[in-house]
């Protein structure tokens, strides 16, 4: 694959993952953990699908078998971020999740410093920071005009950044440890298929109509299981800075989708909160790529 078509690639599925939110918005009847479960059940079929055609039924099932408890550990982070996700959808706004979403490379950065002896640049230190008071001053508002929804929505989502740093950090250690490491995209679909038992108990009995599956459907197969796969293809190529600005676009995208589609406008407090979170991002990766773009 070429530079730009991975940049192309990586590009629709943030677009992709973008419409979560608005898509949430219209739903008719299902709510809560009967959201999660049907996204996490739509999400698991259509992955068992894919990588049966892309690796095998044979290659995909030896895979699940022998994956020990790696795959396992893996496999739990992502039914973490399915399940946390679609929660804090339901509590607070989908600006609020989107942006505390995106802290996820300095979290990863952070945890691979603790765990892994990495060195982290200042760039890096100051982004974490910065971010940091972004998150605090959107949460902080939330606190004191005593909505307990707004800032619970914002804790569970904050779940989906720890689950994803705990993820890449036992990827990165394996791929340094194996040379390469094992094959762990059958981890994405162990994560649906966890998610899908774990809420199961709590979305009975269900009240979607046809109108909420359909949507459900869409989400679990278009927003998730196809732009997971796209990200992952295009993530071989793209370097770790590029990747991280190209997730970006999720944010200000799915924010817009919100306001336009759902007419879920972002509060005053949420826009500077998002503005602190993302120009860190924006600087800490623009800055890390100065020095491949001189090699």
């Amino acid at each position: 694959m070429s530079h730009r078509r991975a940049v192309a690639m990586m590009v629709a599925a943030a677009l992709l993952w973008s419409m979560a939110g608005v898509v949430t918005r219209h739903l008719d009847a299902a709510r809560g953990f009967e959201v999660t479960f049907w996204r996490s059940l739509f999400n698991a079929g259509a992955l068992a699908l894919l990588l049966a055609w892309l690796r095998g039924p044979a290659t995909l099932a030896a895979a699940l078998r022998g994956g020990g408890r790696a795959l396992w550990l893996s496999g739990l982070c992502w039914c973490v971020m399915f399940t946390a996700f679609m929660v804090a959808l339901t509590l607070t706004t989908v600006a609020n999740v989107l942006i505390t979403m995106s802290v996820a490379p300095l979290l990863t950065a952070l945890l691979a410093r603790g765990l892994l002896g990495h060195r982290l640049a200042l760039r890096t230190w100051a982004a974490i920071a910065l971010a940091g008071i972004g998150i605090a001053w959107m949460v902080g508002h939330d606190l004191q005009a005593g909505d307990a929804r707004q800032w619970l929505g914002s804790a569970v989502a904050l779940a989906v950044p720890l689950a994803s740093a705990v993820n890449w950090t036992l990827l990165h250690h394996l791929k340094s440890r194996a040379g390469g490491g094992a094959d762990m995209l059958p981890a994405v679909l162990l994560g649906a298929l966890l998610s899908t038992l774990l809420t199961l108990p709590l979305a009975w009995p269900p009240a979607a109509s046809a109108h909420d599956l359909a949507l459900l459907a869409l989400l679990g197969v278009a927003q998730l299981a196809i732009p997971c796969l796209m990200a992952v293809a295009a993530a071989a190529v793209l370097s770790a800075p590029e990747v991280s600005l190209l997730a970006l676009i999720e944010v200000v995208a799915g924010v817009a989708w919100a306001w336009i589609g759902a007419a879920e406008a972002p509060r005053p407090s949420v826009l500077v909160g998002g503005a602190l979170v993302l120009g860190a991002m924006v600087g800490n990766e623009a800055l890390a790529l100065r020095p491949a773009a001189r090699r």
